[in-house]
């Protein structure tokens, strides 16, 4: 009898275990940066980060998925050691998802807006650094005014088109004067494999009352291993306290080893704060199968270069 009692204990320990999937990812990175200036701050720094996602997710007998995440993430220089974020739940059935708590908002998840990106550390001083400001997912904790923050995404998938729509109140107590709440939205559509198309908006971003922002970005896949895209992108004025209009070509190709992916863009910027309106960068990226060896060389608005190497390993 006790045998049987242990066995069915065991078997019903099993069954609640396999009705949910729990699974850790993430990814580690280590180089070096270098970064032009005329201070006495040092121009080169090692830079890491260790990052570790914890997904929780179970489904239901009528196909209703749900979900959640926590992060763990350190980075070098940042803090002193890993912190873990604010959470997030999400349900999803038939191609529409809802997300409730600290997540990619619409405006941030866009499929183009990051795609200049260069080298392991995928930067881009000539557009990513002026896109101005808006709400995106916290991967450390919340800081001491967004600690009742909370936001809101709804996400839906047909065939090669996807909508968002997000929502983030900063501090829906109503206790923290001089915020407002964000909205985004997003799309992102890909014609025949090849063409992908992309726009979004943010209204009041990053919780500032008048910040509003437009993304409008197109890329297309001239050949098998090389790509074309042109973005742009509307911060706001420079007389607001803001980032100006942004424009930025930009490709990659890979070589014919399949590993091997050049990559580089031009961007143009039209804040009259400038030393110069044009930013450019090349980078490269070497597939070690499962981690990446990367290196980038980019010159940005003040004529400042900056440079870094690094590797990068999924997890």
């Amino acid at each position: 009898m006790k045998k049987a009692l242990i066995a069915s204990t065991a078997l019903l320990l099993t069954a609640g275990v396999a009705a949910a999937d729990v699974k850790i990812s993430g990814y580690g990175r280590t180089g070096v940066i270098y970064y032009e200036n005329d201070s006495d701050v040092n121009e080169s720094r090692v830079q890491s980060r260790l990052r570790m996602n914890i997904d929780a997710s179970s489904s239901t007998d009528s196909g209703v998925d749900f979900g959640a995440r926590f992060r763990l993430q350190w980075d070098q220089g940042e803090e002193g050691e890993a912190q873990t974020n604010a959470g997030k739940l999400w349900v999803s059935a038939q191609g529409f998802t809802v997300e409730v708590g600290n997540f990619d908002t619409a405006f941030a998840s866009n499929g183009l807006i990051y795609e200049t990106g260069l080298g392991s550390y995928d930067r881009s001083v000539g557009f990513s650094a002026v896109t101005g400001a808006f709400f995106a997912y916290d991967s450390n904790g919340y800081g001491i005014d967004e600690v009742d923050r909370v936001g809101i995404r709804a996400l839906y998938t047909l065939g090669d088109l996807t909508l968002q729509a997000s929502y983030v109140d900063p501090d829906q107590s109503g206790t923290v004067i001089g915020v407002e709440e964000e909205f985004g939205f997003s799309v992102d559509y890909t014609w025949n494999e090849r063409l992908e198309l992309s726009a979004a908006a943010a209204f009041n971003g990053a919780g500032i009352d008048g910040n509003d922002i437009y993304f409008l970005g197109a890329r297309y896949a001239v050949m098998d291993n090389a790509r074309i895209g042109l973005n742009f992108v509307d911060a706001g004025d420079e007389e607001d306290g803001y980032d100006g209009k942004t424009i930025a070509l930009y490709g990659d190709y890979t070589l014919a080893d399949g590993r091997t992916n050049l990559e580089a863009y031009i961007a143009n910027n039209d804040r009259d704060s400038n030393e110069t309106d044009n930013a450019f960068g090349i980078g490269v990226n070497y597939d070690l199968g499962g981690a990446r060896l990367g290196a980038s060389l980019q010159r940005d608005y003040a004529e400042n270069v900056t440079a870094d190497f690094g590797v990068r390993f999924e997890f």
